[in-house]
C-alpha cells in the first residue's frame, strides 16, 4: 500500500468518530467528532478529514490513503435496519433458520421471545443434492421465476441463496443466482461463496447476514465517497477494517466481515501499544459513548470463527470481543429500588445532559458531578450552537432532583453525589463482570495481564476496574483516546479462505490438503495484490476434531503425525 501523502485512520463509533491524520511531514493530527450532528455536517468521517485539510492545496491528489473501521453493519444488525432480503432454500428446509439449532440459552424463561429474522421472505427451490454433491433432483427454474418477479415488485432488495450440500457442489446455487440477476436483482449472495463450510443452518445464517448487511455497507461507502468529493477530496485507496483485524479495499467490504469492524481496530491498536510498552499480555478495556468492548491479546488477538451476535449465527473469522451496553452515554434510571445503567444510550444526538442539547442524565454526567470530568479541560463545543462549555450547572440541578426521587422511593437519604456514585458503582460492576467473562471464565488470571484502557471513557474507570479484578498494571497509551483509529494505521491487508473437508486425518488425505492450501494461497495473494499489496506472507491452518464431535483445535498444516501431536 502507498505511504506518500496524507493518510487518515478513522474509527466511526456509535457516539463519536475519531480521525487520526498522518501528514506528509510525518506529523500526527487527531480530532474527535460526534458521529451524528446533522445540523453541522452529513458525515463525521469526511468532516474530520476536511477540517484537517484546511489548506486547499492539501486536498485532492495529496490524500493517498484512508482506513476506516465502522459500526454501520453492527448497528444495522442490532437495530434490524438492513436491506429487505429474500431467502431461497432447498424444498422442505424453508423453516430451518426459524427452527435454528434447537438450543435454549434461557432454559427456565417462561416467556421466550425469539430474535426477529433478518429475511423478509422465504422460497423453497425444487432441487436436491446428495451429501456427496451428486444431483438427486434437478433444479426446476420455472418454480422460482414467478417468486423472484413477485419479490422484485414487493420491494425485496437482496437475495440470499442457500441450498443443501452446495458447499460440495455449487451448480444449483449458481443457476439460481443467474435467475435472480435475470429478474433484476443487483445484490445476490450464494452460500458456497460466503461460507463454503458444512452445517446448513450456520451456512444459511451467515449468507443471510451477508445479504442483509452488504447493501447497507455499500450505500454507506458510496455516501462517504460522495461527501469526500463534495469537499474536493479524492482518494483512490480506501480500506475498511474487517472483524478479524485485517484490512480490505472498500469495493470488497462485505456484511459478514464487518460486524466487529470498529472494535477490531482497538484490539490491533492495543497490540501495537503493548509492543511499544514492552508487554504482550494485555486485557483490552475500550469504553466509548455507547458501549464497552473487552478483549484479550496474548501476543496476537484471539480469533474465533463461529459466533452469535444479535441473535444471528455468523460463521466468519473475527476477534473474540465481548461487548456490553455500558458507555459514557448510558442512561441512568432508578427503578424498583435499584440503580440501573443502560442499556439505552443518549447517543451522539442529543447526547448526555451535560452536552447542553436537551439530553437525559447519563454516566458521563455522573462523572461530571463527581469531578472526574472537569469542564475547564474541554473545548467549548457543546450546546445547541456548538460553542458552549459542558453544562455543569444543569447536571447539578438534574442530580439534585433525581436524588430527591431516590430518597423518597428508597426511604433512605441520598445526596446528589451519593446518587451519582451509586450509578457509577453499578457501571463499574457491569464492566468488571464483562472482563471476568473473557478472562476468568476461560481459565485466565487477570492479575497476569496488563489492563490496557482506551476509548474516550476508558481512563476514567480503569483504576476501579483493575481493583475489582486484582490487576496491578494499567497501560495508558498516549493515543488512548483515539487508539481504535490508531489501530487502523498499524493493520495490514488480509485475505482469508476456508473449506470443509471432513475426512479422517490419514496420509491419503494429504495431497488434497496440499492442493487446497496451494489454491488458497494463490487466491489470497492475487486478491491482496489486486488491492495494492506488495509483499505477502501466508499461513495454512487446519481445524482438527475427534470423530463425530463438533469442537475443533486449530493447528498449522503439516504431516499427520505433527498435527496429531
Amino acid at each position: 500500500m502507498t505511504t506518500a501523502g496524507w493518510q487518515f485512520w478513522i474509527d466511526r463509533g456509535g457516539t463519536f468518530t475519531d480521525v487520526v491524520g498522518y501528514a506528509p511531514d510525518h506529523s500526527v493530527h487527531s480530532c474527535k467528532l460526534l458521529s451524528a450532528n446533522p445540523d453541522v455536517y452529513q458525515d463525521a468521517a469526511a468532516e474530520g478529514i476536511r477540517r484537517m485539510l484546511t489548506d486547499e492545496s492539501a486536498r485532492g491528489s495529496n490524500v493517498r490513503e484512508i482506513r476506516m473501521g465502522t459500526t454501520v453493519a453492527t448497528n444495522a444488525l442490532l437495530e434490524r435496519k438492513g436491506a429487505a432480503t429474500g431467502l431461497i432454500m432447498t424444498r422442505g428446509f424453508g423453516d430451518a433458520l426459524r427452527i435454528g439449532e434447537q438450543d435454549r440459552p434461557r432454559l427456565f424463561d417462561l416467556h421466550i421471545r425469539k430474535p426477529d429474522t433478518l429475511f423478509a421472505a422465504t422460497a423453497e427451490a425444487d432441487e436436491r443434492l446428495t451429501a456427496a454433491g451428486e444431483i438427486e433432483t434437478p433444479l426446476d427454474p420455472d418454480s422460482l421465476r414467478a417468486v423472484l418477479s413477485s419479490w422484485r415488485e414487493n420491494g425485496i432488495e437482496s437475495i440470499a441463496i442457500c441450498l443443501l450440500h452446495a458447499w460440495i457442489n455449487p451448480v444449483h446455487e449458481q443457476a439460481v443466482a443467474e435467475l435472480a440477476r435475470e429478474a433484476g436483482f443487483a445484490h445476490v449472495y450464494c452460500s458456497h461463496e460466503v461460507s463454503a463450510l458444512m452445517k446448513y443452518v450456520a451456512r444459511a445464517g451467515t449468507t443471510v447476514a451477508d445479504a442483509y448487511l452488504s447493501p447497507v455497507l455499500l450505500h454507506y461507502v458510496a455516501g462517504f465517497q460522495r461527501e469526500l468529493s463534495a469537499h474536493g477530496i479524492h482518494c483512490e485507496h480506501i480500506y475498511f477494517m474487517k472483524s478479524h483485524g485485517g484490512l480490505v479495499s472498500a469495493d470488497r467490504f462485505r456484511g459478514k466481515d464487518a460486524i466487529l469492524s470498529g472494535p477490531a481496530g482497538g484490539v490491533i491498536g492495543m497490540r501495537a501499544a503493548g509492543e511499544r510498552a514492552g508487554t504482550n499480555q494485555l486485557i483490552g478495556f475500550d469504553m466509548g459513548g455507547t458501549s464497552t468492548d473487552v478483549s484479550v491479546c496474548d501476543g496476537e488477538p484471539d480469533i474465533v470463527t463461529d459466533t452469535e451476535i444479535g441473535g444471528v449465527h455468523i460463521r466468519a473469522p473475527m476477534i473474540r470481543i465481548h461487548t456490553i451496553a455500558a458507555g459514557g452515554g448510558s442512561l441512568l434510571n432508578f427503578d424498583n429500588g435499584r440503580f440501573i445503567v443502560g442499556p439505552e444510550s443518549a447517543g451522539a444526538d442529543p447526547g448526555p445532559l451535560s452536552y447542553g442539547r436537551g439530553g437525559p442524565l447519563a454516566l458521563t454526567d455522573a462523572n461530571v458531578l463527581l469531578g472526574r470530568i472537569q469542564a475547564q479541560h474541554f473545548p467549548q463545543v457543546f450546546g445547541a450552537d456548538g460553542t458552549q462549555a459542558l453544562d455543569v450547572a444543569g447536571v447539578r440541578t438534574a442530580f439534585a432532583e433525581l436524588a430527591q426521587q431516590v430518597s423518597t422511593r428508597s426511604g433512605s437519604s441520598f445526596t446528589p453525589e451519593q446518587t451519582a456514585e451509586g450509578f457509577l458503582r453499578v457501571a463499574i460492576d457491569n464492566m468488571a463482570n464483562a472482563l471476568r467473562h473473557i478472562s476468568v471464565a476461560r481459565g485466565l488470571n487477570p492479575a497476569d495481564y496488563t489492563l490496557c484502557c482506551f476509548g474516550g471513557a476508558g481512563a476514567q474507570h480503569a483504576c476501579r476496574i483493575a481493583d475489582r479484578l486484582g490487576m496491578t498494571r494499567i497501560l495508558l497509551d498516549p493515543h488512548a483516546g483515539v487508539l481504535s483509529a490508531w489501530g487502523m494505521g498499524t493493520a495490514r491487508l488480509q485475505s482469508y479462505r476456508q473449506r470443509s473437508i471432513d475426512q479422517p486425518l490419514q496420509p491419503a488425505i494429504m495431497p488434497r490438503l496440499q492442493q487446497l492450501s496451494g489454491e488458497f494461497d494463490q487466491a489470497c495473494r492475487d486478491e491482496l495484490r489486486a488491492q495494492g499489496a506488495n509483499d505477502c506472507t501466508s499461513a495454512a491452518l487446519v481445524d482438527l476434531k475427534v470423530a463425530h464431535t463438533d469442537n475443533t483445535l486449530t493447528v498449522q498444516l503439516g504431516e499427520p503425525e505433527q498435527m496429531r501431536a
